[in-house]
């Protein structure tokens, strides 16, 4: 027998529903040489004289076992492991995956065969969170811990619906009471929140390339006193492209006459010499009559 690492992995995490950390893997390995050590080696009987001896396994094959069964496993060791295995899996399009969470390694049904194991257990479908839950428990998980007038103070509305959602999913719980007047409470993530989001721990939560944490500091400071107006660029957001405004007509100044009257009072000037004209050409023969 060969000490093969990923298939005692397997088999370790076949034997337990409960995630399976680094330090239960390195136990097994310490408690295994505790016993080999422990237990001493039973000396079969002496047979009797004329008789001939039974059977014995070699106890090479045994000695050679222990030899490879490292004294400690490193955390790396382990883990290039279980990576090794769950890159197996996915390749052979197995029914099961091996994933790792805030608690250690576990095994967990393919998501192409879950809704099959869900009709199995009668149970109802994976929870879904709404847009505004999902805006608040993003929120906690940035600024925790936050307080509910914080919360609203970011998103602009209640967010009593929202965290009592969340409440009721233990993915978020109340971490304690900021140093504030009234004493507020103050809410923060769970482990729950890491297996659901699929990270081990909030540092592993993509960095905010928008606002800094002294910058959201300064934001809802301005929110709830309400001092000033907050643009768009006190929250990060491109500016809009601001367009030259057209300049309103008040009648302030004078406006260019319009041709058309000017041509007009042309037109109606000569219609007047033509008239004149005529009438004297009248004048003129009743004169000479």
């Amino acid at each position: 027998m060969v000490f093969n690492l990923k298939k005692i992995l397997r088999a370790l995490l076949l034997s337990t529903s409960e995630p399976l950390s680094i330090r239960d893997i390195q136990a097994v390995i310490t408690r295994y040489h505790q016993q080999a050590s422990d237990d001493p080696e039973e000396q079969p009987p002496s047979p009797p004289p004329g008789s001939r001896p039974p059977f014995e396994p070699e106890q090479s094959e045994l000695n050679d076992i222990m030899e490879q069964v490292p004294t400690l496993l490193t955390a790396t060791q382990i883990r290039d492991a279980m990576d090794a295995i769950s890159a197996e899996l996915i390749e052979k399009r197995e029914v099961y995956r091996v994933i790792q969470g805030p608690a250690g390694y576990r095994i967990t049904t393919s998501p192409e065969f879950a809704d099959w194991v869900r009709l199995l257990r009668n149970e109802a479908r994976p929870m879904r969170l709404s847009q505004a839950a999902m805006e608040t428990m993003a929120i906690v998980a940035y600024r925790q811990p936050v307080t509910r007038a914080e919360l609203e103070a970011i998103r602009g509305v209640s967010a009593d619906g929202a965290i009592n959602r969340l409440l009721e999913h233990e993915l978020v719980v109340v971490t304690g009471r900021a140093d504030l007047p009234g004493r507020p409470i103050q809410y923060g993530t769970t482990d729950k929140f890491l297996e659901f989001i699929g990270i081990q721990s909030i540092e592993e939560l993509p960095a905010s390339d928008v606002l800094s944490p002294n910058q959201i500091t300064e934001w809802i400071r301005q929110a709830t006193q309400g001092d000033q107006e907050i643009t768009d660029q006190d929250v990060g957001l491109p500016a809009e492209d601001s367009q030259p405004e057209l300049p309103v007509d008040d009648g302030s100044f004078d406006a260019e006459p319009d041709p058309a009257p000017i041509a007009d009072e042309a037109n109606v000037d000569v219609e007047n010499e033509e008239d004149e004209s005529e009438a004297d050409k009248h004048a003129e023969g009743n004169q000479s009559l």
